[in-house]
């Protein structure tokens, strides 16, 4: 087997675990019980390794019951410039994630999960050269309603800590040991619609403890049950060339809930 179809076969192995529940991760529309297709558009300016402009394709799929309570495969298709104009796509590094129900902490919902990034990257490239291993958790707070004037959406803050490092692949790339950080705060509409800013804080431990971060401003909208349409518009708050940032992003999605 392939080193590029390696997580397919490690995903179709995890879903036989189980078949729906709802979605924890989808933005906008109310989730269908059994997952999502994400296709999105990036086209990034100044990127580092792993955050150029690319084309990225994402399955979620919620099993019903148990512990697991997503499972993710990811597939990304970086330009072959890695400029903002971009070219044409070659294949990336990808990844397979799984997500467990939230646990109590303190009286606060707690999810968390875990993470593998293979190198398939053809050519090598335009990936990282590392398979990375990385384990995170996320808690959101329930905020008051917005403003009357704005249709009194549902506000909410979440945070987000992720560990990443890499453990096994070509010797002569750079190691990898990031601390990520996610500061997300949302409006939700009743019918679906959303607008969130997240901050994107990171610590570069094989570069000493560097920092960087950068700030996305994105709106979603419901085009019916099923299907949500977002853009996204990104900026460098601060650590040009760190690694896990970039200085402008631009981008737009389409999530098919199913």
């Amino acid at each position: 087997m392939s080193r590029r179809y390696a997580p397919v076969a490690v995903l179709a192995l995890l879903a036989t675990a189980g078949a729906n529940a709802t979605d924890e991760d989808a933005d906008g529309a109310k989730a269908y019980s059994h997952g999502l297709v994400e296709l999105k558009r990036q086209n990034t300016g100044r990127g580092t390794p792993g955050e150029t402009t690319k084309g990225n394709l994402k399955f979620d799929y919620f099993p019903p019951e148990g512990v697991v309570s997503l499972l993710r495969l990811e597939l990304p298709f970086p330009d072959e410039k890695t400029t903002f104009r971009g070219g044409d796509p070659d294949f990336g590094d990808d990844k397979i994630r799984m997500g467990f129900r939230a646990i109590d902490v303190s009286g606060r919902p707690v999810t968390s999960f875990v993470e593998l990034t293979f190198p398939t990257a053809n050519p090598a490239s335009l990936g990282t050269g590392k398979y990375q291993f990385s384990a995170g958790v996320k808690t959101a707070f329930r905020l008051s309603p917005g403003s009357v004037s704005f249709g009194s959406p549902a506000e909410s803050f979440s945070t987000q800590l992720q560990q990443v490092f890499s453990f096994a692949g070509d010797p002569a790339r750079k190691d990898i040991n990031q601390t990520k950080f996610e500061l997300e705060w949302r409006d939700t509409w009743a019918a679906g619609h959303y607008a969130k800013a997240t901050a994107k804080p990171v610590v570069d431990w094989v570069g000493g403890g560097q920092t960087g971060a950068v700030l996305e401003l994105e709106g979603g909208w419901v085009l019916d049950p099923q299907w949500t349409l977002a853009i996204m518009a990104g900026h460098l708050l601060w650590g040009e060339g760190v690694p896990s940032t970039y200085k402008t992003r631009a981008e737009i999605k389409v999530v098919w809930h199913y």
